[in-house]
C-alpha cells in the first residue's frame, strides 16, 4: 500500500510539473509573438502587481529591512517592487535571448548591450591556462556566457536547474543556443570543473546562494554560509579569479561589466586562504547589490 501511494504521488508531481510547464511555456509563446521590449514592459507590470501576492514577498521585505535598517519603509517597498519586476524580466529575457543580446565586438556601441572591460576579455582569450570567473543573482546574469562566447571565450557555466524537468529542457535548449559549455549543479559536478581546469580551461559560477556545510561568513553583516567551490579551485589550481556582472540600465539597455583579476589573499605557506577568498567574493558580491538593490533575488533564504 505504501509502495502504491508514492507511485502515485511521483505520477501527480509528474502531471502537475507537466501541467505548469505547459501554461508557462504557453504563455511565453504568446510573449514571443510581441515586439521585446512590450512584451518584457508587459511582464514587468504584472510582477509588480502579483509578486506582492506571493510567499516569498514577506521573506524579501523581511531580508531587505534587516539588510538596510536605516531605509524608510516606502523605500524598502520600493525595491521589492523593483526586484520583482527584474525577476519577470529576466524570465522573459529567456525568450527574447537572441534578440536582445546584440553586442557586436566590432561595433561595441551600436546596440543595446555594453561591455566595459573589453581588453580583459580579449587578454584572457588570448592567455593558454585556466581562468575562474564568479558573479551574482543581479541584472541579467545570463548575458554574461553568452558574451563570453561572443569574444570566442570558452567558459563552462556551473548552473541549478528549475526543480520543474520540463521547464528545465526548455531553459537547456535556450542556454545551449548561444552559451559555450553548461555543467548542471549536481554530484560529480566539481569534478568535472576541476577537470576543465586542469585542461586550461575556464569556468563560470554564481556565489552568492546559501550552501548548507558552507563557509562561515557575512553578507550585508549577517552570518551567511558560503559555498567553498570558487576559493578551493583557486587554491587547488592557482589561477586567477575574475568578477563579472551585468545591470540592467534605462531605456532596455544593459551593461555587462568584467573587473580585473582579484588579488586573493593567501596564508602563510603562500597558499590561497579559502575563507578569507569566499569573505572577499561576498563583499565583492555586496558592493554590486548596494549599487542596483532592486536587481538582487532579495527573495531567497540567503542567510537562513
Amino acid at each position: 500500500m505504501a509502495r502504491f501511494s508514492r507511485t502515485m504521488a511521483r505520477r501527480l508531481k509528474a502531471a502537475e510539473n507537466w501541467l505548469v510547464a505547459q501554461v508557462s511555456l504557453a504563455a511565453l509563446s504568446l510573449l514571443r509573438r510581441l515586439p521585446p521590449d512590450k512584451a518584457l514592459s508587459f511582464a514587468e507590470k504584472v510582477a509588480r502587481k502579483l509578486g506582492p501576492k506571493t510567499i516569498r514577498h514577506k521573506l524579501a521585505l523581511d531580508n531587505l529591512r534587516r539588510a538596510y535598517p536605516d531605509k524608510p519603509e516606502e523605500e524598502i517597498q520600493e525595491i521589492a517592487l523593483d526586484m520583482w519586476a527584474n525577476m519577470a524580466r529576466l524570465a522573459v529575457e529567456y525568450v527574447f535571448i537572441d534578440k536582445l543580446f546584440d553586442f557586436d565586438p566590432e561595433k561595441p556601441g551600436a546596440g543595446r548591450v555594453e561591455v566595459e572591460g573589453i581588453d580583459i576579455f580579449l587578454r584572457i582569450r588570448e592567455e593558454k591556462r585556466p581562468h575562474i570567473f564568479f558573479t551574482a543573482h543581479i541584472g541579467n546574469f545570463e548575458f554574461l556566457p553568452v558574451a563570453a562566447a561572443q569574444f570566442g571565450l570558452d567558459v563552462h557555466v556551473l548552473f541549478r536547474a528549475p526543480n520543474n524537468p520540463y521547464i528545465a529542457d526548455y531553459i537547456n535548449e535556450t542556454r545551449k543556443a548561444v552559451m559555450g559549455g553548461l555543467v548542471p549543479s549536481r554530484a560529480g559536478a566539481t569534478l568535472q570543473l576541476a577537470r576543465i581546469l586542469e585542461e586550461g580551461g575556464n569556468i563560470g559560477a554564481l556565489v552568492d546562494q546559501k550552501f548548507r556545510g558552507g563557509i562561515r561568513t557575512t553578507f550585508f553583516g549577517r552570518k551567511c554560509l558560503t559555498s567553498p567551490l570558487i576559493p578551493k579551485l583557486a587554491r587547488h589550481y592557482d589561477c586567477d579569479v575574475y568578477p563579472a556582472h551585468c545591470v540592467r540600465l534605462p531605456g532596455g539597455r544593459y551593461r555587462l561589466e568584467i573587473g580585473e583579476k582579484l588579488k586573493l589573499p593567501r596564508d602563510k605557506e603562500g597558499y590561497v586562504d579559502v575563507r578569507k577568498t569566499a569573505q572577499l567574493l561576498n563583499d565583492i558580491t555586496e558592493q554590486w547589490v548596494r549599487e542596483h538593490p532592486g536587481q538582487w533575488m532579495w527573495f531567497h533564504r540567503r542567510w537562513g
